[in-house]
């Protein structure tokens, strides 16, 4: 196993992190994956046999039971891992009983921290954005989490760009605590993020975390053009992530090729692909049994050639749009001198 730095932080996280979203199965969970307390022991031992030391979890997956079942799985182990969890999500059927308030925070902090059987959590994340709570606030209650003792770190998960760039620095002119780390969803079938995220990330030695590196299901190998619609896949009840099947399926032509190359799964080569980006910090993976897991633990020990990473990303690219591909041919003069008659030439 490999590890890489967490953000600005002196922490380093394997570069594969368990999440736990298949534990229990309770409510819209359930067609994720439904993984009782014995099958989670076995799962989390194998994850750190392997070296894993980055566990990752949410208050509202399975309404909190898979963070109980995170917390028993790991027992005496705790302290050695990072440990990770979310708060924004709906808990309750209050009406504070979802958002990134101040008391909602409070609340949820002290029902994590209860339901893991911890008195710390490494990395706190918001789950998200929320429009009726001011950052001032959220970044507030935060960083008095970690003032306190209950946090060491905070990071954030689906915000776009200006959000997280708005919050960023708002914690510097406030000397409050930032977000080391943004959750996002990436993968070969789904690069959105590199439009204006990557960017922001490497600028601000912002770590990313990626979920749903398989696309949620579409790159486990099961999908290809003569089998679009596969039965008993968790996409068949749950489609999430959306794809763009356009793109999708000649990425999928690409990665079948490759995995035949290599003599392995799909899944694995996709996961492999997500560990040569250079700004990817941990790979969030999720199983529903012990040979998924396996397979997808192997990922760390593929190694793609030039000649197959180009294959992918020329499948999987996303089509320039305004303002990236300004952007780029205005660099084109900072980097030399170009002929008027050849500036706006195709790129």
């Amino acid at each position: 196993m490999n590890y890489r730095a967490l953000g600005r932080t002196g922490l380093r996280v394997s570069e594969l992190c368990f999440g736990t979203m298949t534990f229990s199965g309770d409510g819209i969970y359930q067609a994720i994956g439904q993984t009782a307390q014995q099958e989670a022991d076995r799962q989390v031992s194998l994850c750190l046999d392997t070296g894993i030391n980055f566990f990752d979890t949410a208050d509202t997956y399975s309404f909190g039971v898979a963070e109980e079942i995170l917390g028993k799985a790991l027992g005496a182990r705790r302290k050695q891992v990072i440990l990770a969890t979310k708060v924004r999500g709906r808990v309750g059927q209050g009406p504070n009983d979802v958002g990134l308030s101040r008391g909602h925070i409070m609340d949820g902090i002290d029902n994590s921290l209860r339901r893991l059987g911890t008195d710390y959590i490494d990395l706190y994340q918001i789950h998200g954005f929320d429009r009726h709570t001011p950052w001032e606030e959220t970044l507030r209650a935060l960083d008095d989490l970690v003032r306190a003792g209950k946090v060491r770190y905070i990071g954030a998960s689906n915000l776009a760009a200006w959000q997280l760039m708005k919050a960023l620095g708002i914690s510097e002119r406030e000397h409050l605590a930032r977000f080391e780390t943004l959750q996002a969803y990436y993968s070969v079938a789904g690069r959105d993020l590199e439009r204006e995220l990557v960017p922001l990330m490497e600028s601000e030695k912002v770590g990313l975390l990626v979920w749903s590196p398989l696309a949620g299901g579409f790159l486990s190998g099961k999908f290809s053009r003569d089998n679009k619609q596969p039965q008993g896949t968790r996409r068949a009840k749950f489609n999430f992530p959306p794809v763009d099947e356009t793109r999708g399926w000649a990425t999928l032509d690409a990665l079948h090729a490759v995995a035949k190359e290599q003599g392995t799964s799909v899944a694995r080569v996709s996961l492999a692909w997500l560990l040569h980006r250079s700004f990817t910090t941990s790979v969030i993976i999720g199983a529903r049994d012990e040979q998924q897991l396996r397979d997808n633990l192997a990922a760390v020990e593929l190694k793609l050639t030039p000649a197959q990473l180009e294959l992918i990303d020329a499948a999987s690219a996303l089509p320039p749009e305004y303002p990236g591909w300004m952007v780029t041919i205005q660099d084109r003069d900072r980097l030399q001198a170009i002929p008027p008659e050849q500036r706006f030439a195709k790129t």
